[in-house]
């Protein structure tokens, strides 16, 4: 089978390019994916011009494997404003082509543009979306939004949780009298929370303050959190070390103690699955996908959006109760135990047969479902060492 995925830059930094980056990795040999790149990051952002020569030779290239019959699924990842538009594009020259499309959302501010656009445009996308084999989405919160908003039936709205690649073993990060990690990994912007993050930090006692070395890893506006890092007198135990890569961030979840992630909006974050998958303890905001993985005071400390006393008071928790914050990070790595990147291939290379079978036999899309349920996939995991199985 043939698939051929649309998407952006594998080296794009964010959760995107990482989910693209899983799959390619994972796909059984008895599949042939080929990434056609619609758009490369930063460079795409930078220059219209270089964002339309890109697109062009990805919309080239996908039109030449369609005019040679080489496509058997069309696999799109989608986010909002400029990429529905190229995506729609690609959209539709395949439904021109009679190729089953599979649409991946992923964007974490979809609903917020979507409700602002004007009805018409609203209509267009909503049966752009509704024409698709299979809609994936990111949790049972966005597929509820998609089927009520955009008209979707919920057998072909299909919610498929971000994978991680679990890690075999975690270091053994000691206990009794020694510097904390906390770690954010992501885009420095106040949709993540981060000067929120700050001041919630800046109002720990000092004592507290100098166990943690809080650490924000990611590009965006460094700048300005560094100046109010100086502001609010906590710059020596604040560092940004910057965009970090695959290597780089293993190493520092491998030590670190506490994820923080304190965002008014998401999808369902990679970064947050895999400081989870190393054991931290979460400390996130109950938007978007979060609550389906982190439940308050069991796999995690739950605070809402802009609420920087309570912020403070959760990271004040994690750095006085070492058992607590030990709990919390184990039944974290447990939680995400059944989103394993061997799981999450399953499954979409069921949607993917799926979607073929569909198309050759003009039916509806059909409910799909994995045999094993969550606990059972943790189980496996966990107990039975799955990742033995991997190539």
């Amino acid at each position: 089978m043939k698939v051929i995925m649309l998407g952006p830059s594998l080296e794009e930094k964010g959760g995107m390019g990482q989910v693209e980056k899983l799959i390619l990795e994972r796909i059984p040999t008895e599949f042939e994916m080929q990434h056609i790149t619609t758009w490369d990051g930063e460079p795409s952002q930078r220059s219209k011009l270089h964002m339309l020569k890109v697109f062009a030779r990805a919309l080239w290239c996908f039109l030449g494997e369609l005019w040679r019959d080489r496509v058997d699924v069309v696999h799109i990842h989608l986010a909002e404003r400029g990429s529905i538009v190229r995506k729609s594009i690609l959209a539709l020259i395949a439904f021109a082509f009679h190729k089953p499309v599979i649409i991946h959302t992923h964007g974490c501010e979809f609903h917020l543009f979507y409700l602002t656009l004007p009805n018409p445009i609203k209509r267009a996308i909503a049966w752009l979306l509704q024409r698709s084999t299979y809609t994936i989405v990111l949790s049972e919160s966005w597929k509820e939004f998609y089927v009520t908003h955009c008209g979707l039936k919920p057998e072909q709205t299909v919610v498929l949780l971000n994978p991680v690649a679990m890690p075999e073993h975690l270091l053994d990060r000691g206990e009794g009298d020694r510097q904390i990690d906390f770690i954010f990994l992501g885009k420095i912007t106040p949709r993540k929370g981060i000067f929120e993050m700050l001041q919630a930090f800046a109002k720990l006692p000092s004592e507290q303050r100098e166990k943690v070395n809080l650490i924000l890893a990611g590009t965006g506006e460094i700048e300005r959190a560094r100046e109010l890092a100086q502001e609010l007198n906590i710059e020596s135990q604040v560092s940004f070390p910057g965009w970090i890569n695959g290597e780089q961030r293993n190493e520092l979840l491998a030590k670190g103690d506490v994820f923080l992630l304190p965002s008014y909006n998401e999808g369902l974050p990679m970064a947050l699955l895999e400081g989870m998958s190393w054991g931290l303890a979460p400390i996130v905001t109950p938007v978007g996908g979060i609550p389906e993985v982190v439940e308050d005071g069991e796999t995690g400390l739950v605070v809402n959006p802009g609420d920087i006393e309570g912020l403070a008071q959760a990271m004040q928790k994690t750095i006085e109760n070492e058992p607590l914050r030990s709990a919390l990070g184990r039944a974290a790595r447990s939680r995400v135990a059944s989103l394993d990147i061997h799981y999450y291939i399953e499954k979409l290379v069921e949607l993917y047969c799926g979607a073929v079978k569909s198309a050759d036999e003009g039916s509806k899309p059909k409910r799909l479902g994995l045999n094993l349920s969550a606990d059972e996939k943790s189980e496996k995991i966990l107990s039975e060492g799955v990742l033995r199985s991997r190539r």
